[in-house]
């Protein structure tokens, strides 16, 4: 990723406040917003550090090349782009088998390889300051390195959660992703009130088992990136329990909104087709749509749902090695990926990481800071 172009919506020019308000004005044009939606996230914004990092990856482009520009100039790979320690999940593939690996590939773009690296280490000493994650930043930066060196020098593997990774499997089935627990959240999703857009309605459909039955349309609030983008969930039965499919709207990433580009280029399908990854068999990318299944073992893995007894150091050189996984998409750049990594030594991404932790923490001071100053809605006198 070069250094910005005058063109370019840039930190120097933007602070917090006219970079939201500016992407906001952006998104519309893209894909319609659930206004209200896009309250709540301005809300949870200000709550948490680690809640605002994860809502807010157009600033991050914004701050990265003037705050890491040796390593935003690192070689291209076609990337994750909003990658955090909260960006993995589980799905089942084909014959049954849970797999483990990155669950979001909204803001896919290519861009060099080492941004996918700094915002998940940023990510984990976010979580490690809000007592999400106990080891050190130096560990967690070790790890998620180590890791990604690891799957580049080996070609890669995907996580099949079978007869290896048994660990990991007991860690993505933990007691807080009960169906029970998970299906009763599903039920209690409001009711999705206006008119479906034909088009996800269909895919909806084609993507439930047949005979098709009949399906409530619940509308789903979830994500903190993509918080405001339509999510229409279909809850159904078949065979007696419960399923739900998920349309998702989906736009090009953030990455054009910085680079102030008219592209609509959406780069997860592709992501999808060439990383070392086994897929999904329910994922579906149509258009600006994303349709998925959505099940208590299919869905991404929040840090509060993680056992109290869990090797944190070996979860994230697994996600090292995950990431690796996905820039395999991109085998012309491996090569170079390697050239350049290898003359990287001693602490570097714990110093990248420590950097953008610290840009992030100013953002979020200066976001909560106004939150708090805010007038509160009056309440109705009716």
């Amino acid at each position: 990723m070069p250094a910005p172009s005058p063109g370019e919506r840039t930190s120097a020019c933007m602070n917090i406040f006219q970079a939201t308000a500016d992407f906001e004005r952006w998104l519309p044009k893209r894909l319609p917003i659930v206004r209200q939606d896009m309250a709540l996230k301005h809300q949870q914004m200000a709550e948490a550090a680690f809640s605002f990092f994860r809502a807010t990856f157009y600033r991050w482009l914004q701050l990265w090349p003037n705050t890491c520009p040796e390593l935003a100039n690192a070689p291209s790979v076609l990337a994750v782009g909003d990658l955090h320690v909260e960006n993995f999940g589980t799905w089942r593939d084909e014959e049954g088998r849970l797999i483990w690996g990155v669950n979001d590939l909204d803001e896919a773009w290519p861009c060099a390889y080492t941004l996918d690296l700094a915002r998940l280490t940023t990510s984990a000493y976010l979580a490690i300051s809000e007592e999400h994650l106990s080891l050190t930043r130096r560990e967690a930066a070790e790890a998620v390195e180590e890791g990604y060196r690891d799957a580049l020098a080996a070609g890669g593997k995907a996580f099949v959660l079978a007869e290896h990774h048994q660990w990991l499997r007991l860690l993505a089935l933990s007691k807080l992703r009960d169906p029970v627990r998970f299906w009763e959240k599903v039920q209690q999703c409001p009711p999705y009130t206006a008119k479906p857009p034909g088009e996800a309605r269909k895919l909806i459909e084609e993507s439930l088992p047949e005979p098709c039955r009949a399906y409530q349309l619940k509308r789903r609030i979830a994500g903190l990136g993509s918080l405001g983008h339509p999510r229409i969930l279909a809850l159904s039965s078949w065979q007696g329990a419960f399923i739900a499919r998920e349309a998702k709207g989906i736009r090009t990433s953030a990455y054009a909104w910085y680079k102030r580009l008219p592209s609509d280029a959406v780069y997860g399908a592709k992501l999808v087709e060439n990383a070392i990854r086994v897929k999904d068999p329910c994922v579906h990318f149509h258009g600006h749509w994303l349709v998925r299944r959505l099940a208590p073992d299919c869905s991404r893995i929040e840090l509060s749902s993680l056992p109290k007894e869990r090797d944190e150091a070996r979860l994230l050189y697994d996600m090292g090695w995950e990431t690796a996984n996905m820039h395999f998409a991109s085998p012309q750049a491996i090569a170079h990926v390697k050239r350049d990594l290898a003359s990287r030594r001693g602490r570097w991404l714990h110093k990248a990481a420590k950097a953008m932790y610290k840009a992030t923490l100013t953002d979020w001071e200066d976001w909560r800071s106004s939150s708090k100053n805010a007038p509160k809605p009056k309440k109705n006198q009716n």
